[in-house]
């Protein structure tokens, strides 16, 4: 005991008590490291819970085939690539009602190379606050409130892609202010949705040709989607009580520069055009049903430039029916016919073009991962001039995976 009690031996014993209290009392303390969480990708949130970054990829590898005619069945044109790889980033800053999201593509064909001559990389990049429960503005670039199906994601779709008239007709993406609201009456949901913007597209710089403006109406007559099943195509969400849904659209894009306004190539004199659409979704205990008619317009469609060379809109019509059957065994059988119907002003310029279409596709975890296959017939007809019709078929194969 007296060796213990001196001054040389007695400050191991103090400092390994202290060690041991400082233990204790940073057990107590926030971790400063942050927390991760797997749900849809992969979260992570800082120690102070201020700031929130979700990660999420996607990509689709996809081989297709189309035959000289419909009597010819030799192989016209091949198709093999990864149609879209993507890396989306979303979160909240500071406080759960500011929220953002990016979106960054690669590939040549999300990246509108052809048309803009440029790696347009930046696909969303958006700021949003909620300054209520139902009302919410967000500012930057993301897709324009159009058709229900161009307003589903890419990687949410029943067939392994969206239809002709959905690529002929949406309005796509821009920048600009959009405005949310929902709410509902008694059971009866709506949703309002409203954009300003740059109506040239994405990533163009700025001009002072004129504005976009945009605004779209939801209807939901039977109450809200189960999981938000309004916004993805087939009802894995098996509903057990019938849905529908009711959209309508409108967009006015003031002096636009590009063939389809915020997409296309850039034509020789600017135009305004007009795009009107309507849309219809039900969904019920795995069958699920959707419609669109869009139609563009414009005064004098045709630009000519000095040596003669000519660039349109497109202006004319589309109607897409679509429908499906999820079964138990997370397999669905789905048909879909389009039909693209040019005006008089470019008949000698566009077909008439029409596809029936037939697939299948095998849910492995809903969306984020599935293997689809479809076959399509195409009719096309010249409603003018000396062309001839021509018809061909067309088979898909893609795979879908991310997180």
């Amino acid at each position: 005991m007296h060796h213990l009690s001196t001054p040389g031996k007695r400050f191991p014993f103090f400092f390994v008590l202290l060690v041991l209290a400082v233990g204790a009392y940073a057990q107590n303390q926030i971790s400063p490291t942050p927390y991760f969480s797997y749900g849809k990708g992969l979260g992570i949130t800082s120690p102070d819970s201020l700031f929130q970054l979700n990660i999420r990829f996607r990509m689709q590898n996809r081989l297709a085939f189309t035959s000289l005619s419909e009597e010819d069945l030799n192989i016209e044109v091949v198709e093999a690539r990864v149609r879209r790889l993507r890396l989306r980033f979303d979160g909240f800053i500071y406080t759960t009602r500011l929220n953002y999201v990016i979106q960054l593509a690669f590939t040549r064909a999300d990246m509108d190379y052809d048309d803009t001559g440029f790696p347009n990389v930046v696909r969303d990049a958006m700021i949003l606050y909620a300054v209520t429960d139902h009302f919410s503005v967000g500012l930057g670039q993301t897709k324009l409130p159009g058709n229900r199906q161009r307003v589903n994601s890419s990687g949410d779709l029943q067939l392994a892609d969206r239809s002709i008239v959905n690529s002929t007709f949406n309005i796509d993406r821009d920048f600009g202010l959009q405005f949310y609201y929902n709410n509902n009456i008694q059971g009866f949901n709506y949703v309002l949705r409203a954009a300003i913007s740059s109506g040239d597209g994405r990533n163009i710089t700025s001009s002072d040709r004129g504005l976009a403006y945009t605004g779209r109406v939801e209807l939901l007559p039977l109450g809200k989607f189960t999981n938000g099943g309004d916004y993805f195509e087939g009802d894995l969400a098996r509903e057990p009580e019938p849905k529908i849904s009711i959209g309508i659209t409108y967009s006015n894009n003031q002096n636009a520069i590009r063939t389809g306004g915020q997409l296309g190539r850039y034509l020789y004199d600017s135009r305004d055009i007009g795009t009107n659409m309507v849309d219809f979704l039900f969904k019920h205990n795995g069958w699920s049903f959707a419609a669109e008619y869009l139609k563009r317009n414009t005064s004098n469609p045709i630009t000519v430039n000095d040596v003669g060379d000519l660039r349109y809109v497109y202006v004319g019509h589309g109607q897409n029916f679509q429908g499906g059957y999820l079964f138990r065994n997370n397999v669905e059988i789905v048909g879909r016919y389009s039909k693209v119907r040019p005006d008089s002003e470019i008949q000698e310029l566009e077909d008439m073009t029409q596809q029936y279409t037939i697939g299948i596709t095998k849910y492995i975890r809903g969306h984020r991962l599935k293997i689809q296959s479809d076959l399509t017939y195409e009719h096309n007809t010249w409603l003018s001039g000396p062309n001839p019709d021509r018809n061909n078929w067309q088979w898909r194969f893609q795979i879908e995976a991310g997180i």
